[in-house]
């Protein structure tokens, strides 16, 4: 069991459950879109956020987006740690089809794909000396080509492919997902491998 102090969001009942199996921390339902209108469960992940900060865990498709974007504007961004599913394609067990964008939600994941993402979130990792780390920087993206120019969109995608990261990421999102779970060095290797590849 991994003890996790934040409380963490997830939209529903079976992302819940799966997580409880190898989490122990307070897990929170969104209840999908009601959150949008659940004033009471707002409240409390505000409060929640402002105490001990929050995880926002969703699925990585658009509506699991939208639900982390809401989420973040009631916690304010600052007090949120954001952890990514990757893309991957299929159909839950209790479902008889795939989801509209035909990708598995939090549910459908593999424990050991749920640990990672928790790990590259720099979560139930060890704190190394971040303040001497060199940071990746949007200039380090323009410069490899991963943005500004007409070739970029793919090649951003190759890269989130390659680390396992949900298409939908911007570049923002990426950056900061990258600097918490690997060195500057890390990253030159993965754009190096998209490129070549």
């Amino acid at each position: 069991m991994i003890k996790i102090n934040k409380a963490i969001v997830v939209e529903g009942k079976y992302d819940k459950i799966k997580l409880s199996n190898f989490i122990d921390g307070v897990i929170i339902e969104t209840d999908g879109f009601r959150i949008f209108a659940d004033n009471e469960k707002k409240a409390l992940i505000k409060r929640l956020a402002e105490r001990n900060g929050i995880i926002i865990l969703t699925d990585s498709d658009a509506a699991g987006f939208k639900i982390r974007n809401y989420i973040r504007n009631i916690a304010k961004d600052e007090n949120v740690i954001n952890v990514y599913i990757p893309d991957i394609f299929g159909k839950e067990r209790r479902k008889d089809h795939p989801s509209k964008e035909g990708k598995l939600g939090v549910e459908g994941m593999t424990e050991k794909v749920l640990k990672d993402a928790f790990l590259k979130a720099g979560i139930a990792s060890h704190e190394t000396e971040n303040s001497e780390k060199k940071q990746i920087t949007t200039l380090d993206l323009y410069n490899d080509g991963l943005t500004g120019t007409d070739n970029s969109k793919k090649k951003k995608y190759r890269l989130l492919s390659y680390l396992k990261l949900p298409l939908r990421l911007s570049n923002s999102q990426l950056l900061k997902l990258m600097n918490t779970f690997m060195t500057y060095e890390d990253y030159k290797e993965a754009v190096k491998a998209v490129s070549d590849g």
